[in-house]
């Protein structure tokens, strides 16, 4: 079976130009098959602040108004997806870039029964992921790079956590691929101590999960990361890595950051 590297890159290694001019020279060079999964949330917090609309969250994830849906397809799907998609083509990596809705790559559906109302914000189950279309696109030489607009398939765009869509699409596509997923922010890994970056954990096992919640170590964005990452390993995704994307090299091959175990 032919190897699959998902890769989803956020925090501030997006808003920082330099860092991710270096991030996405060491992506080219990851050999093999590879997806990109990006978010942006920073940038469409500024935005949403410049304009006057307050942006709000909830455990790390995003309250999506209609105006705030605007605004993240207009950062995500456009400004920061061609932007990195150019940066990848004059590198030398044959990218495109896509939302949920080009090709109906990935299918959500609006999130409902909740206590909080999270407004346009797209869920997706088992079937959401198109591996025929992400398939097709790899076998061409393409390079998919997928942002966090989705869509309901009766024309409603949702916004959907980019951690999620990197989850679902690597076991999607474990069907076809030896796959694994590894996410990169700007910390070494998950941390012990948030304030000592050399605090890595360099394992956790799914049933301390619960524990580092209650603890305080994993909070905020973290929680559906790990949360995420848990979930891709129980569904057969064979290797979940967390860790700082300047190491993306090191933190693929599992030589750094945090590796989640079953």
């Amino acid at each position: 079976m032919e190897k699959l590297t998902i890769i989803k890159i956020g925090g501030n290694v997006i808003d920082n130009s330099e860092n991710l001019h270096r991030f996405l020279e060491d992506f080219t060079a990851l050999p093999g098959n590879k997806i990109l999964v990006h978010g942006g949330g920073k940038i469409a917090t500024e935005l949403s602040e410049s304009l006057g609309i307050e942006a709000k969250m909830v455990d790390g994830r995003r309250i999506t108004d209609i105006e705030t849906l605007r605004i993240v397809t207009m950062v995500y799907a456009g400004l920061i997806n061609k932007n990195m998609v150019a940066q990848l083509q004059a590198k030398g990596s044959n990218a495109i870039g896509l939302s949920g809705a080009d090709g109906n790559v990935i299918k959500a559906t609006k999130r409902t029964g909740t206590a909080i109302d999270y407004g346009f914000v797209g869920d997706l189950n088992e079937a959401s992921v198109s591996i025929t279309t992400l398939g097709a696109l790899l076998k061409a030489g393409l390079v998919p790079v997928l942002c966090a607009i989705t869509h309901d398939g009766d024309s409603q765009l949702l916004n959907t956590n980019a951690d999620t869509i990197a989850s679902s699409v690597a076991v999607a596509m474990s069907s076809l691929y030896d796959t694994q997923l590894v996410y990169c922010f700007e910390k070494k890994g998950v941390l012990r101590d948030i304030n000592n970056e050399d605090s890595v954990v360099r394992e956790i096992k799914a049933d301390e999960f619960e524990g580092l919640k209650a603890d305080g170590t994993v909070a905020g964005g973290m929680i559906p990361k790990l949360h995420n990452a848990f979930e891709a390993i129980k569904k057969g995704v064979a290797a979940v890595y967390i860790g700082k994307a300047d190491e993306l090299n090191e933190l693929s091959t599992g030589n750094f950051g945090t590796k989640m175990l079953k």
